[in-house]
């Protein structure tokens, strides 16, 4: 088994970032996706450093410069409780035999660091094809605790038969 290493993303990972950025939002979002990369570089680049970014690559140990994975939890606060908790934005890992190895070894990371964070708890939408991330979720204990439900709306260019 290959051995992989974490460590907080660096500018020159941002090229390889933007790349998995792109892949999520083709996953999530389909013919709707957003895919500019300048987009997700001034994105990911105006968040890279920034406190409450948890922003991290997976890169096989042999290899610590190419990332093979990538993922990104932005700290919040709940306005009500006042509980700091992350907001899963990214996970991601490069299609191959050890996909499922990397994810796991991001997750375990992404964990360790929110808990060194002092975050209560983690947070993430995953869309409902993605099976892959749902049972990295499950695996890792996070629960479903809500639904998003969505329908196009006759006259803003969709179909009313969703």
């Amino acid at each position: 088994m290959k051995g992989y290493l974490v460590r907080p993303a660096r500018a020159e990972d941002v090229e390889a970032i933007v790349a998995y950025e792109i892949e999520i939002a083709v996953v999530s979002f389909g013919d709707e996706a957003v895919t500019d990369p300048a987009l997700h570089r001034r994105r990911v680049t105006g968040a890279l450093g920034k406190p409450g970014e948890i922003m991290l690559v997976a890169a096989a140990d042999t290899r610590p410069d190419t990332p093979v994975g990538w993922a990104w939890v932005s700290a919040r606060t709940n306005s009500l409780t006042g509980d700091r908790y992350g907001n899963f934005r990214s996970l991601a890992a490069s299609d191959g035999p050890d996909r499922g190895q990397v994810g796991e070894v991001l997750m375990a990371a992404v964990l360790a660091a929110a808990e060194a964070a002092g975050l209560m708890q983690l947070t993430g939408k995953v869309h409902a094809r993605n099976l892959g991330m749902r049972t990295l979720y499950r695996k890792f204990g996070f629960t479903a605790a809500h639904l998003t439900m969505e329908r196009k709306v006759a006259g803003t260019g969709g179909h009313a038969d969703g």
